[in-house]
């Protein structure tokens, strides 16, 4: 953006309302003070006299924005600027509105507001004088350019409800609202951000997730966009698998207890529970960026086989392993052949020659399982 500091010869001309205003121009900041010499720099005023007067006059303009900033233009609205509605009495007579600030100024009135408004707010914390007291072209001393930016917005968002929730946000974090604001206008350099820097998409991710936790309206976007996405959905279920093979051994070291290939759960030996301790301590002490999936995938493996060896190690826990899985089997085929539905096949005519050899086979199946069963009872 360019700031021009003297009006440009095509500016409207200045109504007969606003004659009495000393300094019409917005944009041209007031002289800076006059400074002492020191020993160590010559004095500015003698190196004002060795160049161009209108070089100068840039470098002086430029020394107090680069010391005020923002305060040089407020001041001008703040001293010269009377909203409507406010009595024209005293010095405010001179005073103009916002509307014909602006068209004096080449900008729009809400431009001229946002200045008025942030000088507002600093007035009320004490940072400078109250509008009544400030009379056309009068100087006084600014603030510090570095707590303008804690006033000012150039956005209108700022003041919607959305802007307020940004804003609080930005100040719960420790940062300037307008920072934020800034941020939040400009998706796209968001996107750019994100997609040329490690840092600032990690920071969005962390961002995300703590938004999604009270956001189930995002979750649900987050989930849906992961499982329409096939990479994704492949680092996801990798990601659960990793996770559910940790879990199982973070159990046997916290619980004390396996859970056998039959379903099981008994106390863990001593030392299965003390390699289980090992491996999680080995995975708890990687970092957030290592890949837990190979180490998870060796834990898992080596704590599984400590456990098969543990129940056939021992006599009677094998047994009652062997007789539980028998009887999961036995479940699972009962319920399959209970939801075979007979009428189906004989109304819908779908009767196939193998269905028949199949079902003949099982029953001859059956049937030697039975037998195999009741020579062990009798025995």
């Amino acid at each position: 953006m360019t700031i021009a500091f003297s009006p440009s010869e095509t500016s409207p001309a200045e109504p007969e309302s606003v004659t009495a205003i000393s300094e019409p121009e917005f944009w041209e900041p007031s002289a800076p003070e006059p400074r002492e010499a020191t020993h160590d720099a010559p004095d500015v005023q003698d190196a004002a006299e060795d160049h161009d007067p209108v070089v100068v006059r840039d470098a002086q303009d430029f020394g107090v924005y680069a010391r005020t900033g923002g305060w040089a233009f407020a001041l001008k609205v703040a001293r010269s600027v009377r909203p409507g509605g406010q009595a024209a009495e005293g010095t405010a007579r001179t005073k103009v509105s916002a509307k014909a600030f602006a068209e004096l100024a080449g900008c729009s009135p809400e431009r001229v507001m946002r200045y008025y408004k942030a000088w507002d707010m600093a007035a009320d914390d004490g940072l400078v004088p109250q509008f009544e007291v400030l009379v056309p072209g009068e100087d006084i001393e600014l603030p510090d350019a570095d707590v303008w930016l804690s006033y000012y917005t150039s956005r209108n968002s700022a003041s919607s409800v959305r802007g307020q929730a940004i804003s609080a946000a930005a100040e719960a974090e420790g940062i300037r609202p307008t920072k934020a604001l800034e941020v939040a206008e400009n998706p796209t350099a968001l996107r750019a951000a994100i997609l040329a820097d490690p840092g600032t998409a990690e920071a969005a991710r962390g961002a995300l997730l703590d938004r999604m936790k009270e956001d189930p309206a995002l979750q649900t976007e987050m989930a849906r966009a992961i499982a329409r996405t096939d990479d994704l959905k492949k680092a996801v279920a990798s990601e659960a698998k990793a996770a559910d093979r940790i879990g199982y051994v973070r159990q046997i070291v916290e619980n004390g207890q396996i859970r056998t290939p039959a379903g099981q759960t008994v106390d863990a030996p001593a030392e299965l529970r003390a390699e289980a301790e090992r491996h999680l301590s080995l995975l708890d002490e990687l970092d957030d960026s290592e890949e837990a999936g190979e180490w998870a995938g060796e834990a898992y493996d080596t704590v599984k086989g400590l456990v098969a060896k543990a129940v056939e190690e021992d006599p009677a826990l094998r047994v009652q392993e062997r007789r539980t899985k028998f009887y999961n089997s036995l479940q699972k085929a009962t319920k399959v052949f209970e939801e075979l539905t007979l009428d189906e096949v004989m109304e819908e005519d779908i009767y196939e020659a193998d269905m028949l050899q199949r079902l003949e086979a099982l029953q001859e199946a059956i049937g030697t399982c039975i037998s195999a069963l009741r020579k062990a009872t009798a025995s």
